[in-house]
C-alpha cells in the first residue's frame, strides 16, 4: 500500500508542471480537486460500511492535517522557485527527519547504521542547498527542506497515535486551498491546461496521500519516509523525458549521495529484518 502511493506521488510535479499555470491557481486547483474527492470517497465509504474512518480523528488528527496543509503550500512554492531534481532530492530528507523525530518523541533510537545515513544524507544536501546560493533557488530549497520536515512531522504523529490519518492528510488540502484562493483573488487566475489538475488533484493525490498517510499504522516512521525515494528517484526521469530540464552537477552529485544512502540504508534493514525473523525461528522451532 505505502508503496503503491510513493508510485503515484511521483506523477505530481510532471502533472502540474504540465498544467502550465501560476504559482496560486495550480494550488487552488490541486487541493480544491484533491479535497472533493476525498469528501466522494469518505461519503461512499461510509454509505457502504460504518466502519469508515473518521476525517480528523481527534486531536492527533487536526495537528496532522495542518501539518499536511502546510508541507502543501511549501511544497507546490518550491516547485515554481527551484528545479524539479533539487525539489524531489531534498524531500528525499524526510525519511531522516523522521528517524531524528522518532528518536527525540518515541524513543524509538536508531541504529548506528541510520545515524551514518543520517549523516552521509545530510552532507548530500548540503551540496544541494550550497549549489543554489546565488542563483535564486535558495528560496525554493529552503522551502522543500521545511516541507520534508513538516512531513515528517505528520508522519511521527500518525505513528504515535496509532490511529487511521489516511482522510486526515486529504481533508488537510482546505488550508492550502483557502490560502491559494485569496492569493488567487489578488494575483489573477491562469491554468492553461487544466485537466491535467483534474486528474492530479482527483486521482493522483488522493491514492497517494491516502496510501502514504495509512503507512505508520504498519510500519515505521522512517520506513514510511523511504517511500518517499520512488519520487526522487522517477520524478527527475520523468521531468528530463518531458521537458528536457537537466540537473545541474552539483544537484546530480547531492542527488547521488542521497540516493546512495538511502538504498544502502534500506537493504541493511532488509537484512537485519530477515536475519531477526530467522534468529527468531531458531529459537521458537514450530
Amino acid at each position: 500500500m505505502t508503496a503503491a502511493g510513493g508510485l503515484a506521488l511521483t506523477a505530481d510535479i510532471p502533472l502540474l508542471r504540465l498544467a502550465d499555470g501560476d504559482h496560486w491557481p495550480i494550488l487552488m486547483a490541486r487541493s480544491g480537486f484533491t479535497f472533493v474527492a476525498a469528501l466522494i470517497m469518505w461519503l461512499v465509504w461510509r454509505c457502504l460500511s460504518r466502519d469508515a474512518p473518521a476525517l480528523i480523528p481527534g486531536k492527533a488528527g487536526l495537528v496532522v492535517a495542518l501539518l499536511y496543509g502546510l508541507s502543501s503550500i511549501c511544497f507546490i512554492s518550491a516547485v515554481y522557485n527551484t528545479s524539479t531534481a533539487n525539489l524531489v532530492f531534498i524531500l528525499a530528507f524526510n525519511s531522516m527527519f523522521a528517524a531524528l523525530l522518532s528518536w527525540i518523541f518515541l524513543r524509538e533510537r536508531p541504529k548506528p547504521a541510520t545515524l551514518l545515513t543520517m549523516a552521509a544524507m545530510l552532507a548530500g544536501v548540503l551540496i544541494i542547498v550550497g549549489s543554489s546560493i546565488g542563483t535564486g533557488r535558495l528560496l525554493g530549497d529552503l522551502l522543500a527542506l521545511t516541507s520534508a520536515f513538516l512531513i515528517a512531522s505528520a508522519i511521527t504523529i500518525s505513528r504515535a497515535s496509532g490511529r487511521d490519518m489516511g482522510f486526515a492528510a486529504l481533508v488537510a488540502v482546505a488550508l492550502p486551498f483557502v490560502f491559494a484562493a485569496i492569493m488567487t483573488a489578488k494575483t489573477g487566475y491562469r491554468i492553461d491546461h487544466p485537466w491535467w489538475i483534474v486528474l492530479n488533484g482527483m486521482v493522483v493525490m488522493p491514492l497517494s496521500f491516502f496510501c502514504l498517510a495509512n503507512g505508520p499504522k504498519y510500519l515505521s516512521g522512517p520506513e514510511v519516509a523511504m517511500f518517499y525515494l520512488l519520487e526522487t528517484v522517477l520524478a527527475p526521469v520523468w521531468v528530463w523525458l518531458i521537458f528536457s530540464e537537466v540537473p545541474t552537477t552539483q544537484s546530480l552529485v547531492g542527488g547521488t549521495i542521497l540516493i546512495t544512502a538511502l538504498i544502502a540504508h534500506s537493504l541493511w534493514q532488509l537484512y537485519a529484518g530477515r536475519k531477526r525473523r530467522m534468529v527468531g525461528e531458531l529459537r521458537h522451532p514450530a
